[in-house]
């Protein structure tokens, strides 16, 4: 069954005020509007085009609970939730430093926090639900710019060596000002210290040196940028221009300091990231589809005003240096791409068309084509011209800036027409 869905996007502060209306063809609300979700998570669940297909439920969340079996299909039935939730986010500003928990990590959070009493919707409460939250990236815009993993402590002191050769070029020379994060940049757990030490000193600690080293990094940083306006060359300066960004939105936030230990990646279109349990990470600025498992469990690391459970975040944390995590796709046929993660709540399919497909195929004229095999549910957007979508018992016409969700029982879809749409499902 293809059951037409749609929703609202989300007017998170961070949101940009016109991308997704841009992308979508649709006009925009006139406020910011950060992420529109497709899926059925409670706190805003896609709403459901024609009721009379799904025995009158008005948005998925409420068809799923009535019947799972028909909604999900046997294999997720049991479960009675949908596992992923797609997005089109939009960020115009950065979003906090954040990591998620393992499944057995997330799990047992939840089930130590209710034995404690802890309300669900509590401020201070690190676990909402028993799931993890493993993520992937799409980078729609041309470029698409996070903060991903830690980097390796050889670069760091590159960073802090840069920072030192700014701070002579001042006026008023303060190098002590970086002496606490270089003298805890030693041995093999040195990045975790650092962190430790910058969040409890950052967000209410007495001794004023994390203030102090942040105010003092923030100057370095506008000193490289009126260096580079001269002329100059300064190493690390996308990193530099990354921290007066964040000075901007959250002045005084340790997070700032944090995002020199962390790897500033800029995706171009159409590149991916796969953010697995305990990888740190920062949306900066760009548009993306964003496939994640469904849940709402976020332990943050700065650059926000809620909670920050420093002992949990540690826990959570994956303090390695790794490279970028980018995500390969599997090519499946022409115009077909099929984003795997190493997970088993979703998977990513891109289809795209060229709109003159139809002339160059075979030699032949005519409609082009292209097919994804569902193994469960799935939800479908159209970002870009016009498909007629087929499964073995029905069909629908897809368009620009129109979803849909899709019953397992439609097994092989065919998309038929030029575009791009996107398709999360089940691995």
């Amino acid at each position: 069954m293809f059951v037409g869905i749609s929703n609202t996007p989300r007017d998170y502060a961070w949101g940009s005020p016109t991308a997704i209306a841009d992308l979508l063809g649709r006009p925009a609300s006139g406020g910011p509007e950060a992420e529109l979700w497709l899926g059925a998570h409670p706190g805003c669940p896609s709403v459901i085009a024609d009721p009379t297909l799904t025995g009158g439920a008005a948005n998925l969340a409420e068809w799923i609970d009535r019947d799972p079996a028909a909604a999900l299909g046997a294999r997720h039935a049991g479960q009675a939730r949908l596992p992923f939730l797609m997005k089109i986010l939009a960020a115009h500003g950065p979003l906090s430093l954040q990591a998620h928990p393992s499944p057995a990590r997330a799990a047992a959070g939840f089930a130590l926090e209710n034995a404690a009493g802890i309300p669900i919707g509590a401020a201070d409460r690190n676990y909402r639900d028993p799931f993890h939250k493993p993520e992937i990236i799409f980078a729609l815009s041309d470029t698409f710019q996070a903060l991903c993993g830690f980097r390796d402590p050889r670069q760091i002191r590159s960073i802090l060596a840069e920072l030192r050769a700014l701070d002579a070029t001042m006026d008023d020379p303060q190098p002590a000002a970086l002496l606490g994060l270089e003298n805890r940049l030693i041995g093999d757990d040195a990045i975790h210290d650092v962190v430790d030490w910058l969040l409890r000193d950052g967000r209410g600690g007495d001794s004023g040196e994390v203030s102090w080293l942040v105010e003092r990094v923030v100057a370095l940083a506008g000193q490289a940028a009126f260096l580079i306006d001269g002329g100059a060359r300064v190493s690390f300066a996308a990193e530099f221009d990354t921290v007066l960004s964040l000075s901007a939105a959250y002045p005084g936030d340790p997070g700032i300091v944090i995002s020199l230990l962390t790897n500033l990646v800029s995706l171009k279109r159409g590149e991916v990231l796969f953010l697995p349990a305990g990888n740190i990470h920062a949306y900066l600025s760009g548009l993306g589809v964003e496939v994640m498992a469904a849940s709402d469990n976020v332990l943050r690391g700065g650059l926000s005003p809620k909670h920050i459970d420093v002992d949990e975040l540690l826990e959570v944390l994956d303090f390695a240096p790794l490279p970028v995590p980018y995500l390969a796709a599997e090519p499946q046929a022409d115009g077909v791409a099929v984003y795997r993660p190493d997970v088993p709540d979703f998977e990513l399919a891109h289809i795209e068309v060229a709109a003159d497909a139809s002339a160059t195929e075979s030699g032949q004229a005519g409609i082009p084509m292209r097919q994804v095999t569902l193994t469960g549910p799935g939800i479908a957007i159209c970002t870009a011209g016009r498909f007629l979508v087929a499964g073995t018992s029905s069909s629908i016409s897809l368009a620009r800036g129109e979803s849909v969700y899709i019953t397992p029982d439609e097994g092989t879809l065919t998309f038929a027409g030029s575009g791009e749409v996107f398709l999360a499902t089940t691995p």
